[in-house]
């Protein structure tokens, strides 16, 4: 079952805001690249190559990179991994259904540091961020993360069009 669009409503909660509209588009991106085939997943169709399982693979490593690596500073493995000779690249025996699974776990870990920290919580130095006046905090880490995924949607939901035909909402 599909994660509702979460309609704006009273709530003031901006943590809880955060990770219903995080869910809502990890939960869009993975419904996008349902169903497609291997070689649907892995073909480019928009002139600047990228493909739907790279895209996936970015979203999963670039919210890694944000929260844990960044926020957290914690070490994570090649964090740049999403990516090789300057664009995004995903290695032939990863699947759409691993990426997505990694999405989704990466989903869970930013849940556990929203839910455990106050927003205005500034990102650990070391990691991402070394310098200390420019640290972001936890809500604009969370801001940047959200429009990522809410673009790259939007980018999935015409690629699939493109595809096969497919519309989002």
């Amino acid at each position: 079952m599909r994660v509702p669009f979460p309609e704006p409503g009273p709530s003031s909660d901006v943590p809880a805001l955060f990770l219903t509209y995080l869910d809502y588009y990890r939960d869009t991106v993975a419904d996008r690249v349902a169903g497609l085939t291997d070689a649907q997943a892995r073909t480019p169709r928009v002139p600047s190559g990228w493909t739907p399982v790279e895209l996936v693979k970015h979203l999963a490593f670039m919210e890694r990179r944000w929260l844990v690596w960044g926020f957290l500073g914690e070490p994570v493995p090649d964090p740049w991994g999403d990516r090789a000779d300057d664009r995004w690249h995903v290695a032939a025996d990863e699947t759409v259904a691993d990426l997505v699974a990694a999405l989704h776990r990466g989903g869970r870990r930013t849940r556990e540091i929203v839910e455990a920290t106050p927003p205005a919580t500034p990102a650990a130095l070391g990691g991402r961020f070394t310098d200390p006046a420019r640290r972001p905090t936890l809500a604009a880490i969370l801001f940047h993360v959200l429009q990522e995924y809410a673009r790259h949607a939007g980018h999935l939901d015409i690629v699939r069009e493109l595809a096969d035909g497919r519309t989002g909402e």
